[in-house]
């Protein structure tokens, strides 16, 4: 991929910026070339702290997520404001601070009330037999959280550090999909109905289970769940189509691609074309019945994290592509998909920012992405061309 400084212009809002001769070397801008597109690269924001989660306010600032327990206000300038009111989080490993996103109706109630101007969040909550998954909302008032409500906890804490999932996502009915990993010690959590371990979530959105639940009606499964055998979901998304769609981890290989089906069983740790990490020898089957296979397993090992897929204008060569992040392997891969089948597989980053955490698309059509790392960013991918 061919990458040079960026010499046109920068769009800040409806601003127009002419970046002259002294600023063409300028290190918060990079220009991509990709099969579809000429895009632009630009950081908007330094000094986050392994950041989870970005997501769009109404006023045009990013509220962002940061693992040790912070959320922070960012304006396109990148100018940082910390808020208060955050619950204390256990922030052990993997746990922290996680997911966050915006009740579908923010800022948009016909009566001007704010009846659904909540915040919702995800942490690692710690209590006496370790920690667990939790979701809770608040009323964001100025810089200050308020109204704090505890919605929803996993049903059994465990050894804390690894495997939280934790990804959000709101579907066309209004409820709301939570991501929960299989938390790393057991994986058969993951195929135990009674457990709300290694599955996806289906809530109201006051974080109770929905009477159309697929499991309401069999006392074996809880009734919050809406798929099983999910290893460690951290990529979630639900498309124009209203198809949900969830990355999750593989063992040291064997990262998936899944289409979410109600009731669905995905198969873990059955059914995965990982590798264990001290033999790197075969875990399971490929596929077995009564099991969903994934749509696509990614190459090596890309420990994927953000998903989300391209609709607008914005990107017209990308329309109805799906954009997943990775990890380890610091790569932004576009899949192209018809029904089930991925017919196309492009990497557009590669190492430019390091290890991916989320991407989301602005209401502009940007693209926003976090990097993870103690001293990480907040970046924008636009169309150059």
């Amino acid at each position: 991929m061919r990458h040079t400084p960026l010499l046109p212009t920068m769009l800040l809002g409806t601003t127009t910026l002419f970046f002259g001769p002294a600023q063409a070397d300028d290190p918060r801008i990079e220009r991509l070339t990709t099969a579809h597109h000429e895009l632009r690269l630009e950081r908007l924001a330094t000094g986050l702290e392994h950041p989870w989660a970005v997501t769009e306010m109404p006023d045009g600032r990013y509220l962002i997520s940061e693992r040790p327990g912070r959320l922070q206000l960012v304006t396109p300038e990148g100018e940082k404001t910390r808020v208060t009111g955050v619950p204390e989080v256990s922030t052990r490993g993997q746990g922290g601070l996680l997911d966050v996103a915006l009740h579908p109706r923010f800022g948009s109630d016909e009566h001007g009330d704010g009846e659904h101007d909540w915040v919702y969040f995800t942490w690692s909550r710690a209590g006496d037999d370790g920690t667990a998954t939790s979701l809770s909302r608040a009323r964001l008032v100025d810089e200050h959280l308020e109204e704090v409500e505890h919605l929803f906890t996993q049903d059994r804490f465990s050894a804390p550090g690894r495997h939280y999932g934790s990804r959000l996502a709101w579907l066309d009915d209004g409820t709301l999909l939570m991501s929960i990993g299989d938390r790393g010690v057991d994986p058969e959590r993951a195929q135990d109905g009674s457990d709300h371990a290694g599955s996806l979530l289906r809530l109201t959105d006051e974080g109770k289970a929905p009477g159309d639940n697929p499991f309401v009606d069999d006392p074996d499964i809880n009734d919050e769940i809406f798929s099983l055998g999910n290893r460690n979901p951290q990529g979630l998304v639900v498309t124009e189509d209203g198809t949900p769609w969830s990355t999750e981890h593989g063992p040291r290989t064997g990262d998936e691609l899944n289409r979410i089906v109600a009731g669905d069983n995905y198969g873990w740790p059955q059914v995965t074309q990982g590798r264990d990490y001290a033999t790197n020898m075969p875990l399971g089957e490929d596929s077995a019945p009564g099991m969903r296979d994934p749509v696509h397993v990614f190459a090596g090992r890309f420990a994927p994290s953000g998903l989300t897929d391209v609709t607008g204008e914005a990107f017209p060569g990308w329309r109805g592509n799906l954009l997943a992040g990775g990890l380890a392997s610091e790569k932004l891969v576009r899949l192209a998909l018809e029904g089930d089948n991925v017919t196309a597989r492009e990497v557009v980053l590669d190492g430019e920012i390091g290890r991916i955490r989320d991407i989301r698309q602005a209401r502009d059509g940007s693209l926003l992405l976090l990097n993870d790392a103690s001293d990480a960013g907040l970046y924008r991918l636009t169309r150059s061309d």
